[in-house]
């Protein structure tokens, strides 16, 4: 089984929290999305209230280590994700990043001009479903 990272704006801004869960549900068709906490703000709480930030930033980077891509949402600007995502990339890992169209935010220059990601545009999170099968697949992770 694939292991994926999931990563979305947590202490950035949460507007974006039910778009997070639909993308886990949809990611869970391909593998273990070890950060499916992500989606849910009572989990998050839960989870994050008890570890300092050391903690969560060593959990976490362990987690990307033992991953085998990474999905961001890079809609809401996020330092966190922007290190991930840096991270990811100098480990070698396949990152997929989504980006919300519409919204007041603009995308990064160093995301949308990175080649060593992949960057897809979404309105509705629904559409991404055909977007994460190919990833995977263009990958042999199925």
């Amino acid at each position: 089984m694939i292991k994926i990272y999931f990563c979305g704006s947590i202490r950035g801004g949460r507007q974006l929290a039910l778009t997070y869960a639909r993308f886990i549900q949809m990611l869970q068709e391909h593998g273990k999305v070890m950060t499916e906490h992500i989606g849910d703000d009572q989990e998050i709480t839960a989870k994050d209230r008890v570890l300092t930030d050391r903690e969560i930033h060593d959990r976490d980077l362990q987690w990307i280590v033992e991953s085998d891509v990474v999905v961001a949402d890079v809609t809401i600007p996020s330092l966190g994700v922007g290190y991930e995502i840096g991270r990811a990339i100098e480990m070698g890992k396949p990152v997929l990043c989504l980006f919300k169209s519409g919204t007041e935010f603009i995308l990064s220059a160093m995301i949308a001009g990175s080649k060593d990601v992949e960057v897809y545009d979404y309105q509705d999170p629904d559409e991404l479903k055909e977007t994460f099968d190919l990833f995977m697949a263009g990958r042999g992770l199925q």
